[in-house]
């Protein structure tokens, strides 16, 4: 890291609840795709149980990334939106994504090294 910025509590904080395996796929889908209903979301993210979704939703709307909008229709729909703050993830969540799959080879075979020698 830079002289200007250091790993703080408060900074390992909100990496944890950003970048936690529910909120990066959440981010990710609603990067990709625009607003989307909870069933929408639980679609784009099959392995989420309910229960994982509804925390890291509110996680992320308490974080600013996501806003939670209520659809005036009958019957009443909610509709979950990235933010501009949360839309400002999407380059380093590509970036990330990108780096997984561009070095994930490479940790596979680390990882075969590492297992046949314990």
């Amino acid at each position: 890291m830079t002289d200007t910025a250091q790993l703080t509590e408060r900074h390992r904080e909100l990496l944890d609840q950003v970048l936690d395996k529910w909120s990066l796929q959440i981010l990710d889908a609603l990067c990709g795709s625009g607003p989307l209903r909870f069933n929408g979301l639980r679609r784009a993210i099959p392995v989420v149980t309910q229960k994982s979704l509804v925390a890291a939703l509110r996680r992320l709307e308490r974080n600013g990334m996501v806003e939670r909008v209520v659809m005036n229709t009958r019957p009443i729909a909610v509709e979950y939106r990235l933010t501009p703050l949360g839309k400002s993830l999407q380059d380093l969540i590509d970036a990330l994504l990108l780096w997984t799959t561009v070095t994930l080879p490479d940790v596979e075979r680390a990882r075969v090294r590492f297992d046949d020698q314990a």
